[in-house]
């Protein structure tokens, strides 16, 4: 996992986390998730947020099992070329 901080008094952002599959169910992804946060907080973030699609269960679970709150969903668009 990544966290990417945009400043003391910003919200930061922690990029996409996974665990393999053997190892799943273990609070790895929670653990991991939780650390990242807490390096955020101590960057100066205001927040620490993430984006996963709704439909990734897995993800989703894991970020509530670490203390996120789930918002209104976003649709991007995109393009294929």
């Amino acid at each position: 996992m990544t966290v990417w901080s945009a400043g003391p008094g910003k919200p930061g952002l922690l990029e996409p986390m996974g665990v393999h599959r053997d190892h799943r169910g273990h609070g790895y992804g929670r653990a991991i998730t939780v650390a990242a946060a807490a390096a955020l907080q101590e960057l100066g973030s205001s927040s620490a947020i993430v984006c996963t699609p709704s439909s990734n269960v897995g993800a989703v679970a894991t970020y509530r099992s670490a203390g996120f709150e789930q918002l209104p969903e976003v649709r991007d668009r995109r393009r294929e070329f």
